[in-house]
């Protein structure tokens, strides 16, 4: 991680290139469950199977994007744990959330690289995620259906439909998060943040960036500029 002065701004590197490929791979995986389970879920909305060329198609693809969701994520989890232990600057942080919402972050404590909305998120996905991969092998009937029995595959239904369900509305939290707060997307887009952003939404996440180095951009000449063969 790096602060750069470039030509026109100052930026932050916030994700490197493996972390925003397996934040992708998570998201896609998460949107896909979505469309397969929902296809599975309801009648009503067995024409989402299309996606996947069928219904039996849909159905033995479905718990094997489980599978993918839980891996990926738990490399992301590896990778963001130590970021996301619960700090007394994230509870007074929550104290203000309506001066957040507002805009009005003047009188906010500085954190660090996440904030307490973003830690939540984090915990409850976590959670989130492992009751969807148990309740999903209850009802994975091709490789478990003789280990349970029909009470604990019903009781296994619920659980994970309003685990489904519980997961949805986080995703939909974190999207509109992450529009909601402009120059956000870049983060995950470019691998970066502007400088200003850093200062106004994670001050004490910045200050320790800049403490390892500011890379000066501006005074390194473009590659291949005058370039001369080694004497």
């Amino acid at each position: 991680m790096a602060v750069r002065r470039e030509e026109a701004r100052t930026t932050v590197d916030r994700y490197p290139g493996r972390v925003r490929v397996n934040h992708w791979v998570t998201a896609l995986s998460l949107i896909l469950l979505a469309i397969s389970g929902a296809a599975l879920f309801h009648p009503s909305l067995f024409f989402l199977s299309s996606f996947f060329g069928s219904g039996s198609n849909t159905r033995w693809l479905h718990p094997w994007l489980g599978v993918v969701l839980l891996a990926s994520f738990t490399i992301l989890f590896i990778q963001m744990v130590r970021y996301n232990f619960w700090t007394k600057a994230d509870t007074k942080w929550m104290g203000h959330i309506g001066e957040v919402m507002s805009g009005r972050e003047e009188n906010l404590p500085e954190i660090g690289k996440y904030n307490g909305a973003q830690k939540i998120v984090f915990w409850l996905m976590t959670l989130l995620i492992i009751v969807l991969f148990v309740s999903g092998i209850v009802i994975w009937y091709e490789y478990f259906g003789a280990t349970f029995t029909i009470e604990q595959q019903r009781f296994g239904h619920i659980v994970h439909a309003l685990a489904a369900v519980a997961m949805l509305l986080v995703v939909i939290v974190h999207i509109y998060a992450g529009f909601y707060v402009r120059g956000t997307m870049s983060a995950m887009t470019e691998g970066k943040v502007t400088g200003g952003w850093a200062y106004r939404h994670h001050r004490l996440w910045l200050r320790g960036e800049a403490r390892e180095g500011v890379i000066d951009e501006r005074q390194t000449p473009p590659r291949g500029h005058n370039a001369r063969p080694a004497e």
